[in-house]
């Protein structure tokens, strides 16, 4: 322990070496235990809106029962998958996340009991993998919830092991400049490794409170860096999943933040981050599917503990009209199996679930790095029109070739849709680099990345340009019209002069997307695709009729006046690449001549509209304008 100490005191010297460390002094003692995000007595709140409310009841309840399950499973074990300890954190968060939960609510010695065992077998692992150091962070928050929520019922000999373990496989890794590259980067790593961190040095603060302001004041610092670019609209870079990551870990800190030192620093008033929950708001459709553009799942949207953290910070109930739905299914279950689930508690029981109305806007538009438009006819109705469109750069963190693309639905049916993420380790374990982002990088040769399978265009059979940029360059509601408008020539350079797309939902009845696209000194043979779940019949006047779990959808190209639709197969035609079955490319070739300039438009038109004749066909420069 003497050594420990004196290289706790090096390390520490060390380290306030660079950091603004006027704050870190500046920083009061934090309550005594529990001081991470819900301090002594604070579960009689929790208490009463269990009793008061049917919601909180069932959401309570199910957190138990998951409890319950939890009670009678083996400790967890220390295996690897390729370079990845990550499931095993994540699996430990929500074990301990849940059981210290139970027993802070219940007083059931049972949860204890079994959270304490959890804590020592976890203890005993070699390490928690700091050369992928997710891993580290999340098993790092797990243990430190665990130790202060349980603390007062640890025997001295588990506190100290426990600690110990924080400590040494914990925090003093962070410390090592080869495993602590997420200070340095401006992604979800910087969130989620600062968050848990941080959580382990205030579990320990009064172990080394020196050691833990240094941390602490290191994360308020450096987690700056990725919520720069929420702004300026709250648009995250990441997308729809890596948004539940990342963002959910930043609010983590904030949270813990505001409740050991009664401020969060000002970091919830950096440009963008407060709007950011109505851009998530809006990534969801009616299906229930989420905008899943970049590395994000395919699957049905889920519950976000941190959209209730939102709401009740801005203290605006229709931040939760998605969340809401949710929270009217039957069956809660499911939800068990989010490992941040007891924060629903925590940040939900003050929002009046009965306040809650749908968002006063049916369109969205988020400017920065990524940015997007997501817009739709009604939020009421399950079967109303939803699209969500992407501009950006295939070089933003976890980006992909999607710049232009878009996904569409009606009916309850996404008609257009992405594949979204193929699972990294299914390509690492193969040899393959998908983390590179040079034009000629393994990554874009996976099926699912690059532009040939995503809603946009493609030319002369190439890949979109990994250094280009596009932003939203108009949107709004004009008339009957609700409409976004980007400027894509930046992702094709040399391959086409110029190229513009927009994409409107015209009289809350059907889909327009207008392509002008001007060729070069060459021909240019431009690709126009649409990824379907849909059985395509084609026809000989410009259409296509879509049909999917019993509706139907007309794909119209009104401009060029002749071309021929076709298909063609997502299948696998390589043995990295993940099958996509149940998906296929629906749309058209067409060659631009040299020099020459050409409008590229089609009409998505749900079964209600299939007979309309009169269509929109305006020029994407008078888009908005009256």
């Amino acid at each position: 322990m003497k050594f420990l100490t004196i290289l706790l005191s090096t390390l520490v010297l060390s380290l306030a070496t660079g950091l603004h460390s006027g704050v870190a002094q500046n920083l009061p003692a934090p309550p005594d235990h529990p001081r991470l995000l819900l301090l002594a007595g604070e579960e009689k709140q929790i208490q009463k809106a269990i009793a008061a409310d049917p919601t909180w009841q069932k959401m309570h309840g199910a957190i138990l029962s998951e409890s319950d399950q939890i009670v009678q499973l083996p400790p967890i074990e220390r295996i690897q998958i390729g370079r990845r300890l990550l499931d095993k954190s994540r699996e430990a968060l929500r074990r301990l996340f849940h059981l210290s939960y139970a027993w802070r609510m219940t007083q059931d010695s049972r949860y204890a009991q079994r959270g304490e065992k959890e804590m020592l077998a976890i203890a005993g692992f070699t390490d928690w993998n700091p050369t992928h150091y997710l891993d580290v962070a999340e098993m790092t928050m797990a243990m430190a919830i665990g130790y202060d929520w349980l603390y007062p019922v640890l025997s001295p000999q588990s506190r100290k092991t426990i600690a110990q373990a924080i400590t040494e496989k914990g925090l003093m890794t962070s410390l090592d400049d080869q495993y602590n590259a997420f200070l340095r980067v401006s992604n979800n790593w910087n969130q989620v490794c600062n968050a848990g961190i941080s959580f382990g040095a205030l579990a320990l603060y009064e172990d080394n409170p020196e050691l833990s302001k240094q941390l602490i004041q290191r994360a308020l610092t450096t987690i700056k860096l990725p919520m720069k670019d929420y702004a300026p609209d709250g648009a995250y870079l990441e997308g729809y999943s890596y948004w539940g990551y990342g963002t959910s870990f930043n609010v983590l800190f904030i949270s813990a933040m505001e409740k050991a030192f009664g401020t969060d620093f000002g970091l919830s008033q950096e440009p963008g981050f407060m709007k950011t929950a109505r851009y998530m708001e809006y990534m969801t459709g009616p299906s229930g599917l989420s905008f899943n553009y970049s590395d994000a799942s395919s699957g049905k949207g889920s519950l976000h503990p941190a959209m209730f953290w939102f709401a009740q910070k801005s203290q605006d109930p229709s931040l939760l009209w998605v969340e809401k739905g949710y929270l009217q299914q039957s069956d809660y279950s499911a939800f068990t199996k989010d490992r941040l689930l007891p924060a629903v508690m925590i940040w939900g029981v003050s929002n009046p679930l009965s306040k809650v109305t749908p968002p006063a806007s049916t369109l969205w538009t988020g400017q920065g790095k990524n940015p997007v438009t997501m817009m739709r006819s009604s939020w009421t109705d399950p079967g109303t029109i939803y699209v969500g469109f992407k501009t950006g750069t295939p070089s933003a963190s976890h980006g992909h070739m999607d710049v232009g693309s878009f996904v569409m639905e009606s009916d309850g049916v996404r008609w257009a849709q992405d594949l979204g993420m193929q699972n990294y380790n299914s390509l690492e374990s193969k040899g393959l680099n998908i983390w590179g982002g040079e034009q000629t990088a393994q990554r874009w040769q996976i099926k699912r990345y690059n532009n040939l399978i995503h809603n946009t265009l493609t030319v002369n059979d190439q890949h979109q340009l990994v250094k280009g940029k596009a932003r939203i360059n108009a949107s709004g509601t004009s008339g009957a019209l609700k409409y976004a408008v980007s400027d894509l020539s930046g992702v094709y350079e040399g391959q086409l002069a110029g190229a513009q797309r927009g994409i409107g939902i015209v009289g809350d009845a059907y889909v327009v997307v207008r392509d002008e696209v001007k060729a070069a000194d060459k021909p240019a043979k431009v690709r126009w695709v649409m990824l379907t779940p849909a059985e395509v019949t084609i026809n000989q006047d410009n259409t296509a009729l879509l049909t999917h779990n019993g509706k139907k959808l007309t794909l119209r190209v009104t401009t060029p006046a002749s071309v021929q639709i076709q298909t063609w197969s997502t299948a696998p035609t390589t043995d990295y690449d993940a099958p996509n079955d149940g998906t296929q490319l629906v749309g058209f070739e067409y060659e631009v001549p040299a020099g020459t300039s050409q409008t590229l438009q089609v009409l998505l038109l749900p079964e209600k509209a299939s007979a309309t004749k009169k269509t929109l066909d305006l020029p994407l420069a008078q888009w908005g304008k009256k």
